[in-house]
């Protein structure tokens, strides 16, 4: 199990099993963030515990996800889905950033450009 913790310790994330490779997005939300994720789909592998608020980016007409932050510190935990799948799911991905380096030092980051393709 891999566990990210906001830096106050209000709000963690749990991960059970193999995170598999992590993304690196260069859209602009994630850049400026400085995120890594790991994903998952809502209620399966990945918890949410404490409070979090959300943020949805304005100017699209219609959002694909929320951004999900501690409200105390503001640290990025995870990003939720807005939509579900096909299948009935709902993606989510947690800020691996917020594990111990120690954790995730030897996990392959996979370069996504969102830049261009969001």
């Amino acid at each position: 199990m891999l566990t990210g913790t906001c830096h106050c310790g209000a709000a963690h994330w749990t991960l059970e099993g193999d995170p598999g490779p992590i993304t690196a997005c260069n859209c602009t939300l994630c850049r400026r963030y400085g995120t890594l994720w790991a994903y998952d789909f809502v209620d399966e592998r990945i918890r949410l515990v404490g409070p979090v608020q959300s943020y949805t980016r304005a100017g699209k007409e219609t959002p694909s996800l929320e951004i999900l932050f501690c409200p105390t510190c503001a640290c990025v935990l995870a990003w939720r889905g807005l939509r579900r799948s096909d299948s009935g799911r709902t993606r989510i991905a947690v800020n691996v950033r917020l594990a111990p380096p120690e954790a995730v030092a030897d996990l392959p980051i996979d370069h996504f450009d969102g830049l261009d393709n969001l």
